[in-house]
């Protein structure tokens, strides 16, 4: 039998103040509601993007629910990025946590 390899998790009340968050959902979903200190990089652009993403401290990739996070986190580790781990539930778990949130159109922040 073939195991995959496990991704490392943290749920929201593990996010340290200092770690850079990453959210990887795409623009709509970004713009409808996010955590005010994230950064935003699509998916699709990581490849493009690697030498943004910091080395020196953790980071915690995001996404909706915590898949397309997970696969990112699978490819930052393989790159090098020990540091990375993935939110689990995604900014749904965020949004429940009742975590900050802020949109980019000015009306309420959701989960998209």
């Amino acid at each position: 039998m073939f195991a995959s390899p496990q991704i490392p998790e943290v749920n929201v009340a593990q996010v340290a103040e200092e770690a850079y968050l990453l959210d990887v959902r795409e623009a709509d979903e970004w713009a409808a509601g996010h955590a005010p200190q994230a950064h935003h990089m699509p998916m699709m652009q990581i490849p493009a993007r690697l030498d943004e993403v910091p080395v020196d401290r953790d980071v915690v990739v995001v996404c909706r629910v915590g898949s397309r996070s997970a696969q990112v986190v699978a490819y930052l580790r393989a790159h090098g990025l020990d540091r990375a781990a993935n939110l689990s539930g995604g900014m749904y778990a965020w949004h429940a946590a009742g975590r900050p949130m802020v949109s980019e159109d000015g009306r309420a922040a959701h989960v998209l």
